[in-house]
């Protein structure tokens, strides 16, 4: 017998799924689209799935990364990356997949907003920063959406908090 999961579908329904996930859904579950509930919709805190199912989006990492899930490896598919900045930076899935995997990887380790999910460090970010460390710089302030930071250059977002 398959082992099952429920996941929260992206309407807010819970739905129980047996593993190993079709490969649309598994997709979508590395995507931050899905996200692995508790029968009761509560966030999930057991062990985590297998490689194969697919990295649980809200398993929190380890103590080594100070609780935030560590980034992919250059070589991880952009789904992966797109996991991570849903995870970690909090972005809407649609939004980070609207993103090429180099804006992705430019990203910071951790947020720079000390309220955002997974963040350890806080404070602006210095001029010589990647333009992903200054976008999710001026989303945390409010300045300005992410989608709408992404346009500018990093020149613009700098001149935009001083």
């Amino acid at each position: 017998m398959a082992e099952r999961i429920h996941v929260r579908g992206e309407g807010g329904q819970v739905i129980e799924m047996d593993l190993p996930l079709p490969e649309p859904i598994a997709d979508r579950f590395t995507k931050g689209y899905l996200r692995r509930v508790n029968a009761d919709g509560s966030p999930y805190t057991g062990t985590a799935l297998t490689a194969e199912d697919g990295p649980p989006p809200e398993s929190g990492g380890s103590a080594l990364t100070n609780g935030v899930p560590p980034r992919p490896g250059k070589n991880a598919s952009k789904a992966t990356w797109v996991g991570w900045a849903v995870t970690v930076h909090g972005l809407e899935p649609d939004r980070a997949e609207d993103m090429t995997k180099g804006d992705l990887m430019e990203l910071p380790d951790v947020p720079a907003d000390p309220a955002a999910p997974g963040a350890g460090r806080g404070g602006k970010p210095g001029e010589d920063a990647p333009k992903g460390e200054w976008i999710a710089y001026v989303v945390s302030q409010g300045h300005l959406s992410a989608d709408d930071a992404a346009t500018l250059t990093k020149d613009d977002l700098i001149d935009l908090v001083k």
